[in-house]
């Protein structure tokens, strides 16, 4: 019996120093990668305000002796953050020398704002950086500090990053230098709010706040990333991290070392995904592709014809599967570089070449429409209203399509179509007023799903409608 006991304990001994084996040291790594990554400290002068209205100040209080009463005007005059207000803000984040004559990579919402950046290595020093220059679109900055031979980290090719590798992050979440921790790649490309313009890495290393701009290595001791974005309910770590590849950060760097920022392709659509319904409608056997909700008025798409409905399902011979797919893809494209898109256009395939444009600086504008109700009508159960000028104003529509005044039960309130939204298309059918779209519910389909292109609030969207028997 003990002989058998002892064979167990030494199977479990082995079996345990087998799955050790397995697991990746990553002790190397840290030592001739850590010194590379430094902590990024930045202040934003606090504004000081003008001077309180004598006018306005309260009476002071009688018989006060003189140094009081001098006490009390400095009070009611100092500015806010000033002498008697909050003082300077500060904030911290990470980041990792990329060139021994000391340029330094950090995320742009880091350093946005800044009056004064700070980088601290991991020997102490701390030297006041030259921001050279970023791109918020990115989220990328490139800052420089007066230092020779420094230490440099090594550029990986995030491109050779396999789903399920290892990878290791080092930073200072909340302020703690050199912290290290590790996972694996969850997934690669992924496309996030705000950030249509970068394939993100994702991975489950424990990313906080202060490992923002940090580096994410590989197994071969190369930066592969920036960490840049969590996804959290909390506000901390929840499992799901977002990189930024560095294919993507050394274009931006190329750039901004050459003219100061960077520069990014314009096709000038607007773009959603395709759903299983849309699909239906399109009758497409797969729901796949970015399909186009607006064309921008003198974009390289209009130029090119691209039309409101067309599905755009590969560029310069990469499949798009996803709407997320496609802006990257023309954003790291060199401005005026002849490009192909492969579309789908009423159930066609055709091929368009177009020249990529150079992104406008625009600022979104969303304006909200404040339909009066009246009582919904028509086999969709909704009412709508042609637009009178301050309406087409308001919700940025030039020409056409109706207003939704009211939905109530029925095909249009399953489809999401909501009061405020402008309905532009039905089908393949144009809707330009009241009358127009009366015309087109004479021939819905039943039982079969159409796609109807409303607009709300600025963005024009696609919605999958059918009518049930």
């Amino acid at each position: 019996m003990l002989k058998k006991l002892g064979w167990c304990v030494l199977l479990v001994f082995l079996f345990n120093q087998a799955v050790f084996a397995q697991l990746p040291d990553f002790t190397e790594m840290v030592k001739v990668n850590g010194v590379a990554v430094v902590n990024i400290s930045t202040t934003q002068k606090a504004k000081p305000e003008p001077a309180a209205d004598p006018q306005k100040q309260p009476p002071l209080p009688e018989g006060l002796p003189p140094e009081m009463e001098e006490l009390f005007k400095r009070f009611y005059n100092a500015p806010e953050g000033g002498e008697y207000g909050g003082g300077d803000t500060q904030s911290l984040g990470s980041g990792f020398v990329i060139s021994k004559d000391g340029y330094v990579l950090t995320n742009h919402h880091v350093v946005k704002d800044a009056d004064e950046i700070i980088v601290k290595f991991s020997d102490k020093r701390e030297l006041v950086a030259k921001l050279i220059g970023t791109d918020a679109r990115t989220d990328i900055a490139l800052l420089k500090v007066d230092a020779s031979d420094l230490p440099a980290v090594t550029i990986g090719e995030p491109s050779q990053l396999q789903v399920g590798e290892w990878v290791l992050a080092i930073g200072s979440p909340f302020g703690f230098e050199q912290s290290v921790t590790a996972g694996i790649v969850s997934a690669k490309g992924r496309s996030l709010p705000g950030g249509n313009y970068v394939p993100f890495i994702q991975t489950d290393v424990a990313i906080n706040p202060g490992n923002s701009g940090g580096p994410l290595f590989n197994m071969d001791g190369k930066v592969v990333g920036i960490n840049s974005q969590i996804y959290s309910r909390t506000g901390g770590f929840m499992g799901l991290s977002f990189a930024i590849p560095m294919d993507v950060v050394m274009s931006v760097v190329d750039q901004i070392k050459k003219t100061g920022k960077a520069a990014h392709g314009w096709l000038g659509v607007q773009i959603q995904d395709v759903t299983r319904e849309l699909a239906e409608s399109f009758g497409m056997k797969k729901s796949q592709g970015a399909l186009v909700s607006k064309v921008m008025p003198g974009s390289p798409a209009e130029k090119a014809a691209l039309q409101i409905g067309d599905i755009i399902t590969e560029f310069n011979g990469q499949p798009i599967e996803t709407s997320g797919d496609l802006p990257p893809m023309v954003g790291m494209t060199p401005i005026n570089d002849k490009a192909t898109l492969k579309i789908l256009r009423q159930g066609e395939e055709q091929t368009i070449t177009f020249n990529i444009g150079l992104l406008p600086d625009q600022a979104d504008k969303l304006a909200e429409a404040k339909p009066e109700k009246s009582k919904p009508s028509n086999k969709l159960g909704i009412s709508v209203n042609d637009l009178n000028a301050e309406e087409r104003e308001a919700l940025e529509v030039s020409k056409g399509g109706v207003l939704v005044q009211n939905v109530g039960k029925g095909a249009a309130k399953n489809a999401g179509i909501l009061a405020g939204d402008v309905i532009l298309r039905m089908g393949n059918h144009v809707v330009r007023d009241v009358a127009d779209f009366e015309n087109s519910l004479k021939d819905l389909p039943v039982g079969k799903s159409i796609a109807v292109l409303v607009q709300r609030r600025g963005s024009p969207a696609f919605l999958a409608l059918k009518i049930d028997k």
